[in-house]
């Protein structure tokens, strides 16, 4: 008998059908990641690591503090502290936020500098435009924007005809999406709608006989395909703007603090948009090569979209309410470029605007929005509470700080450049294609097996050094790492929405491997050949 689901008992003789409903909606296959339950060998494998970090952070700390290395005592010491944070970070003994406050501390214990000029990052402008920019994108998933663009999307004519097809536009949505909302919220957001299209595939399968009828809806190339769609999709799309990832934010702010050049929010995008586009098209055929939907054309999904949609009645007024301070804060953050664009870039209009509208206060001038405007005036409510407010996602803003603080601590110690000169000797990296290669590559190393914000606030702060070490204009290698460190698509641990769909149960671990080994390769070829181009075109940090 099949361990899924079955429907009511079939004729005499004939064995029963999965109730492929049953299977994919009821509870079974869709958790949050804190309900998820690890098997007995992955429990071992964290109990192991989080053992070891907790023994192999400190002993690492201390054995290198006391090596007769010839460096600065000054430099040594904050070296000693960053590995051990970094172990921290990978092994993950304690939350990664903590890690990074755990160094923070051991710095000031140790001398190194002052507690005002170690804190003082976590008051740069970044720290708010993380803030503003959460809160907006609580606010778009609280009330419904995502699932509302998702069945707009999907019910264009043709659309919901084609497995290809709808596979398609859910890469379309999540990479919308997640270019200004968080990765792994699209993910889990859009991951209902996504099982219940499947679920209706699934049941179109099973009435044709293009499956048995026990078949296991859970091992469906179509919904493996469709599932790590929106992962991949995810990362791809949050590519696209400074807010759209943490690893963005983590790697621009250590590059504009390393180089005293600002990267403007057009800037980004304009030198990102290339790639990501490319990143999509690659995506979609590495997608469909390696994981070929059963099915080409089929009929009822439409009706399943048609009747969510309309469920979903009209837009209510704290949705408008929320569009209205996304479309406000958005057009704020482009408004001093089409002012350089249209005025000149030393026109008083442009740096008027460049100087008053800055990243962090519109951020926090559109989020304070969805406490001012109402949805019942009467009651006093408005589009969002402090409660909703309260759960953004603070340990990614602390882990950003801490960041920060690390990448100006290598600078002003100067072990920024003991780092660098010592990389050029020893790596023989000469040129900048090479480093950039070098730098795209070490990221995606560090996020298959830790957080892509951990990835950047690692890299960045050793490529910036290098490429002064080796006379290399570092915006291009600091790019490419900060854009790779988005990337780890091969396993579980690799990002959140990967450990999100994998969770769901469709997506079988030598699938998700496979496709993210060819992914990965590909999207490090894409970023080593297309940044550089894109910054000469764009002249970002010039």
């Amino acid at each position: 008998m099949s361990e899924y689901p079955t429907a009511p008992a079939s004729p005499a003789g004939q064995p029963q059908r999965t109730d492929v409903r049953a299977a994919l909606l009821g509870g079974r296959t869709f958790r949050s990641l804190s309900e998820q339950q690890l098997s007995p060998r992955e429990e071992r494998f964290e109990r192991a690591r989080q053992t070891l970090g907790f023994f192999l952070a400190p002993a690492v700390a201390i054995i290198f503090a006391l090596l007769p290395t010839g460096m600065d005592r000054t430099q040594q010491l904050l070296a000693a502290v960053l590995l051990g944070v970094i172990i921290l970070w990978i092994c993950e003994p304690v939350p990664i936020p903590i890690g990074g406050l755990m160094g923070v501390a051991a710095v000031v214990l140790l001398g190194i500098a002052p507690a005002s000029e170690v804190l003082a990052p976590f008051g740069s402008t970044t720290i708010f435009t993380f803030i503003g920019a959460f809160i907006l994108a609580a606010a778009m998933l609280k009330h419904g924007i995502a699932q509302r663009l998702a069945f707009a999307v999907l019910s264009v004519p043709g659309v919901a005809k084609s497995t290809y097809r709808i596979i398609i536009a859910f890469g379309v949505i999540t990479c919308i999406l997640s270019a200004f909302v968080s990765n792994t919220a699209t993910v889990a957001m859009l991951m209902p709608t996504a099982l219940g299209i499947l679920a209706v595939i699934g049941q179109l399968m099973q009435d044709r006989g293009v499956v048995k009828a026990t078949f296991d809806p859970l091992r469906l190339r179509v919904g493996a395909a469709l599932m790590l769609m929106l992962a991949y999709g995810a990362s791809v799309g949050g590519l696209l703007t400074p807010v759209g990832s943490p690893p963005n934010l983590i790697g621009r702010g250590l590059i504009e603090e390393a180089t005293g050049v600002r990267i403007s929010f057009v800037q980004w995008t304009a030198t990102v948009a290339p790639l990501c586009a490319a990143m999509f098209v690659v995506l979609a055929l590495t997608m469909f090569l390696l994981n070929k939907p059963e099915i080409r054309e089929i009929e009822g999904v439409g009706e399943f979209i048609h009747e969510q949609k309309a469920a979903q009645g009209k837009m209510s007024r704290a949705e408008i309410n929320t569009l209205v301070a996304f479309a406000l804060t958005v057009t704020l953050w482009l408004l001093p470029a089409f002012a350089s664009l249209f005025a000149g870039p030393d026109s008083e209009v442009y740096l008027f605007l460049d100087e008053r509208l800055d990243e962090g206060i519109v951020a926090v001038i559109g989020a304070s929005l969805l406490f001012i405007l109402p949805t019942n005036w009467k009651e006093r409510k408005a589009t969002m509470t402090w409660t909703d407010a309260a759960k953004i996602d603070w340990g990614t803003i602390i882990l950003f700080g801490t960041g920060i603080i690390f990448g100006a601590l290598l600078s002003a110690t100067g072990l920024a450049e003991t780092i660098g000169n010592s990389a050029a000797e020893n790596l023989g990296v000469t040129n900048v294609i090479a480093i950039t290669a070098f730098s795209a590559i070490l990221a995606i190393l560090i996020s298959e097996t830790t957080s892509n914000t951990a990835s950047a606030a690692v890299v960045v702060p050793i490529v910036i050094p290098l490429c002064v070490a080796i006379g290399v204009d570092p915006f291009i290698p600091a790019l490419a790492a900060t854009f790779a460190a988005s990337f780890g698509f091969m396993l579980p641990v690799s990002t959140p929405q990967n450990a999100i769909v994998y969770g769901s149960g469709t997506v079988p671990i030598t699938r998700m491997v496979r496709t993210g080994f060819v992914f990965d390769v590909l999207g490090a070829i894409l970023i080593i050949s297309i940044v550089p181009v894109m910054v000469g075109i764009t002249g970002v940090g010039g």
